[in-house]
């Protein structure tokens, strides 16, 4: 280990988060934060922190839902194909991308705060373009908006609740992020049964609106703190440079663990199933599509919420396992459905009760996802990669996951239409492959400091 890392190590050791203790966060802040911050009860303050952060994935989940229960009026009002309807459903994931990109070093430069901050305004700013209109190259541009400032939201949350937390509520904690996406998601659902989409594109900016001021009530991450008092020399834009190579392959293990797990969280097609569920629903006989998503986003959310209680107790890796295995079947009973149907007459008996197992598998699919694939890559990404590599390596790793979100969403309505059974088995196939991956490589952090489990894969 070099002396740059040894002496980061030694100081992200010194106590800057105990529960129930006198705390100071340090001196230095972004100057768009503000000065360092004296916080009595921690365990109460951590809470109230990751509360008014988890506005970001709130955000995040309202992006994803709305594009379910608009599809129908926005095409009907703009005049789009299914083509066109796709890439605004898509580009979301696109600008995420970008976002992507840019969040481990705006995190890195301009601290968590900063970066929350910066995240917001975009979104405030594509919501608005979308509300207002006139034809598709105003919705993709917002939506490319929203997106870049989504990708921000989706690295940072994650790391800086990871970086606050005490040991002992870092899984819950961290389940919090995921818990917010899916209660996002519900909101969008929800308030798409009730209120005409351009209203509900206005509705969208207010998590962001909350956010703002929120932050300005809330410490800097103190291990971001640590870093930045103690290597200020090492913050130009060519030692970054030079440390993405090292940090690639010195640290492959941390890397492509995170990397793996977003990839498949995405690749298994549960964004094909939150973007166009309504679709979904119709195809399998549900004549209120809007008002079956609705229950979807209902039962996500309490499925995640179990998750986060679940993850401290019962551990990363086994919640992972069960959830793959899960997903995996539940996407075997839907393909099988589907692939059924083609071969029934529509007026029979057993088309209708295709049709039921074809939802009951896409809810259990869901369900499954939720305890485990939606929430737990997020905490094992924050948790194994060490300071020094925190801003790149959580960038690569976030890029790939949206990557391969924008590549599910842009193709869900064009493979639903070639074939609902084969899109299924697709997924499928994807979810079995991410069983072994967990459990020939995903370790098992519950219980271990940040430190601890950086350390152990040097």
């Amino acid at each position: 280990m070099s002396f740059r890392e040894e002496t980061e190590d030694a100081n992200l050791r010194k106590p800057f988060l105990h529960t129930g203790s006198w705390y100071r966060m340090g001196s230095r802040q972004s100057s768009m934060m503000g000065s360092s911050q004296v916080i009595r009860d921690s365990s109460v303050s951590v809470l109230a922190c990751v509360l008014i952060v988890a506005l970001g994935p709130i955000q995040f989940g309202f992006t994803s839902g709305y594009s379910s229960p608009t599809q129908e009026a926005i095409t009907e009002d703009l005049g789009l194909s299914v083509s066109e309807f796709s890439w605004f459903g898509s580009l979301s994931n696109v600008g995420a991308m970008v976002g992507a990109i840019a969040s481990g070093q705006i995190a890195e430069y301009i601290g968590r705060k900063g970066s929350l901050m910066i995240a917001s305004i975009p979104n405030i700013i594509g919501w608005l373009i979308i509300s207002f209109a006139k034809d598709s190259s105003f919705l993709y541009l917002g939506r490319l908006l929203e997106g870049f400032g989504v990708g921000i939201f989706s690295y940072t949350v994650p790391v800086y609740i990871a970086e606050i937390a005490p040991q002992n509520l870092r899984g819950a904690l961290g389940s919090v992020n995921q818990l917010s996406v899916t209660i996002g998601i519900m909101l969008a659902y929800l308030l798409g049964l009730f209120v005409q989409w351009r209203i509900l594109a206005v509705l969208g900016i207010l998590p962001c609106i909350i956010l703002i001021p929120g932050l300005f009530f809330i410490p800097e991450s103190p291990r971001w703190l640590a870093k930045m008092g103690m290597t200020e020399e090492f913050e130009s834009s060519l030692q970054v440079l030079r440390g993405f190579e090292t940090d690639i392959s010195v640290e492959v293990n941390e890397i492509k663990i995170g990397i793996g797990l977003l990839i498949f969280q995405q690749l298994s097609g549960v964004n094909a199933v939150i973007f166009y569920s309504s679709t979904i629903f119709e195809s399998a006989g549900i004549t209120s599509g809007n008002v079956a998503t609705l229950g979807i986003g209902a039962i996500q959310v309490i499925a995640t919420a179990v998750a986060t209680w679940l993850v401290d107790k019962a551990g990363r890796r086994l919640l992972l396992i069960i959830s793959t295995a899960g997903m995996t079947v539940s996407l075997l009973i839907v393909a099988a459905a589907f692939y059924a149907k083609d071969f029934v007459s529509e007026d029979s008996g057993i088309y209708s009760i295709l049709g039921i197992f074809s939802v009951v598998g896409v809810v259990a699919m869901i369900i499954f996802f939720s305890l485990g694939m939606g929430p737990v890559p997020w905490v094992i990404m924050s948790e194994i990669l060490p300071i020094n590599i925190k801003g790149l390596g959580g960038s690569v790793a976030t890029l790939s996951n949206w990557i391969c979100a924008w590549l599910v969403t842009m193709t869900a309505n064009l493979l639903l239409t070639w074939s609902s059974g084969g899109t299924f088995t697709i997924y499928m196939v994807v979810s079995a492959f991410a069983v072994a991956f967990v459990t020939l490589l995903v370790p098992e952090t519950k219980g271990k400091a940040l430190e601890e489990i950086q350390r152990s894969f040097r």
